[in-house]
């Protein structure tokens, strides 16, 4: 979950390399380093944040012409400067993003070649491998090539060396990476938008490519060495898309952008009179039409978003539909159905175990795959026959908002295409939810306008320790992406049940110190649900209630109520009360004084297992 760029150009790439490690900081921030070849390689390395980095290269006044840089999440060893990447051996530099899991058996190698480890991280062993077969071959492409042939796990890797000042090699497989073209100029990053500011041309590599990038030139080989021409593709982003703005933190600004984001997310699909499947692919309805069941493989809060469909796609589709946790569908035995629709959700498109699931379920026979993603040309995308892209734009903070919310508005029309296929869509129904889904931007931004009631409530939790959300039905996994919101960003301890399950053990947790967030839409379940909510103030509770508007609930000194505007949100309602959460974390997390956008422990793109 590290970020690396590199940059070879005919000005001081310094610049170049930090602003890209502080618009990739988002995936990993616990130390950054650079190397720059300007007659020898200098290397500074600092602990924590890109800004001491920064400091250190002013201090030092390093320049250079060709470098390559990292914003570290810490794996293998604990923060700090001798686990900082790059790491050296020789005269030649490496940096990684990604994991190599037979790092032990080839230390051990190394150890006994005579080469001398300074740090715990498993990246130092690709370094003194490039530099052993580097003596050999005096060929920096070659010696690379023949180094990552050995490594066993997910990579990707920039490695630049004192003798060839204007050559820059790159290599990937698992982790994502791609090459950024200027005009005399050539960049490596992570993620686009480490790049925007000096290109918007990138060429996405391949599983198991190797690049030898120059000022004038791009050679790309394949896993077998061949040269291969891979596509140049216009980035869609802005530099300025991916810039805090007037906002006090990204997290905050990507609250406030899912209007746009849902609008430009369904744009092709509201502009229609009628649903089609041709929204997921063009040959989406011949796959669509064959397939019997749904399997969702996702992680995290898009984990969140497949259970909502699942509720989605049985109750308006009528199609069988599950939610599995990537990282544990592959581990266990299942029995495959081939004629199921294998969905994998993520907003990267590179986290690996997603990846790895998807791998698993299409080795079992299961070759109708869909991914529901937000970065075009990702792994996930290249691997999926069919595709849908929700357009949030880049999403910087590391709690999901933007990127939830489009999911699931993805998720609601691929739920509107099978159930039309299956004939179980009315043309007054298609007609209806085809409404609801244009007014869903508006909508979304009168809910944005209760932020200072939530500003207000989230004074409460400034001494709290401990949350329960509470939901029913399809707003059950809204309730636990609530509460994963607020553990992420505020260190709350919070969890969430469905209602129902309250006195079946929950309860017990229940006092005066335990605020209880409770999602009440006017669905067939708010009796219910207001019952349990009196369970809850029975035991002394504390209630946070989130209502539709036509909802009844009494306030009082210990129940406490904002209502969304207008009456019921009908099918959408999910999305919606997910935003008031959302502002609710966001602000407890304020009163708390943590850092938003970078909670500790944390990173955005789960790239390693």
């Amino acid at each position: 979950m590290c970020g690396i760029v590199g940059a070879v150009a005919q000005r001081n790439v310094v610049p170049i390399l930090l602003e890209g490690l502080r618009r990739l900081e988002y995936r990993g921030y616990d130390s950054a380093g650079l190397v720059i070849i300007n007659g020898g390689l200098q290397r500074v390395r600092s602990v924590g944040r890109v800004a001491g980095l920064a400091e250190a290269c002013a201090a030092q006044q390093v320049h250079g012409n060709l470098g390559i840089a990292h914003t570290r999440w810490a794996t293998h060893g604990a923060p700090s400067e001798a686990n900082a990447h790059p790491h050296v051996s020789g005269r030649l530099a490496v940096v990684h993003n990604g994991i190599i899991e037979n790092h032990e058996a080839l230390r051990t190698r190394l150890k006994a070649a005579g080469f001398v480890f300074t740090s715990e991280t498993d990246t130092e062993v690709i370094a003194h491998l490039v530099e052993l077969y580097y003596r050999q071959s005096k060929d920096l492409l070659a010696a690379t090539r023949t180094a990552v042939a050995e490594l066993e796990g997910a990579y990707a890797i920039g490695v630049v060396s004192e003798d060839s000042p204007n050559r820059l090699i790159c290599a990937r497989k698992g982790s994502p990476l791609l090459i950024g073209l200027g005009i005399e100029e050539n960049f490596i990053a992570s993620d686009v938008s480490a790049l925007l500011p000096v290109t918007q041309r990138v060429m996405y590599l391949e599983e198991g490519d190797v690049a030898d990038i120059g000022l004038l030139a791009v050679s790309v080989y394949d896993a077998a060495g061949n040269p291969v021409d891979r596509s140049v593709h216009i980035s869609e982003l802005s530099a300025d898309m991916a810039e805090l703005g007037n906002y006090r933190h990204f997290m905050q600004k990507e609250i406030h952008e899912q209007p746009r984001a849902l609008t430009d997310t369904l744009l092709i699909a509201v502009a229609q009179e009628h649903v089609q499947p041709e929204w997921f692919g063009f040959d989406a309805a011949a796959v669509l039409g064959k397939v019997n069941a749904v399997t969702f493989l996702a992680c995290g809060t898009s984990y969140h978003a497949a259970k909502v469909a699942t509720y989605w796609l049985e109750a308006i589709a009528g199609i069988p539909a599950r939610a599995e946790i990537a990282s544990e569908y592959r581990y266990r035995t299942s029995v495959p159905n081939p004629d199921a629709l294998i969905v994998t959700i993520s907003q990267s498109g590179e986290t690996a175990d997603t990846l790895a699931a998807l791998n698993h379920a299409k080795a079992l026979g299961q070759d109708k795959t869909l991914t529901i993603c937000n970065v075009p040309e990702s792994a996930l995308t290249r691997a999926s026959r069919l595709k849908f892209l929700t357009r949030a734009g880049p999403e910087i903070g590391v709690a999901s908002t933007k990127a939830f919310t489009t999911q699931l508005a993805g998720l609601f029309l691929l739920t509107l295409v099978l159930a039309k296929l299956r004939g179980r869509l009315t043309a007054e129904q298609e007609t209806a939810y085809l409404a609801e889904l244009r007014s869903l931007p508006s909508k979304t931004q009168q809910v944005l306008a209760l932020e200072p009631q939530v500003e207000a409530w989230s004074q409460r939790f400034a001494n709290k320790h401990h949350a329960l959300f509470l939901g029913r039905g399809v707003h059950y996994p809204i309730a636990l992406e609530g509460a994963l919101k607020l553990k992420e960003i505020s260190y709350i301890h919070a969890e969430a049940y469905p209602a129902g399950e309250l006195k079946h053990g929950p309860l017990a947790l229940v006092d005066e110190d335990m605020p209880v967030i409770t999602i009440a839409p006017n669905d067939q379940l708010i009796e219910k649900l207001k019952s349990n909510m009196q369970e809850v103030r029975a035991r002394g509770g504390e209630l946070y209630v989130f209502a539709d508007g036509d909802v009844h609930i009494e306030e009082s000194t210990f129940v406490h109520v904002i209502k969304l505007p207008g009456g019921s949100n009908g099918a959408l309602s999910p999305i919606l009360h997910t935003v008031t959460l959302q502002m609710l974390s966001y602000h407890a997390a304020l009163q708390k004084g943590t850092d938003v956008d970078k909670p500790r422990n944390l990173a955005k793109s789960v790239t390693v297992e």
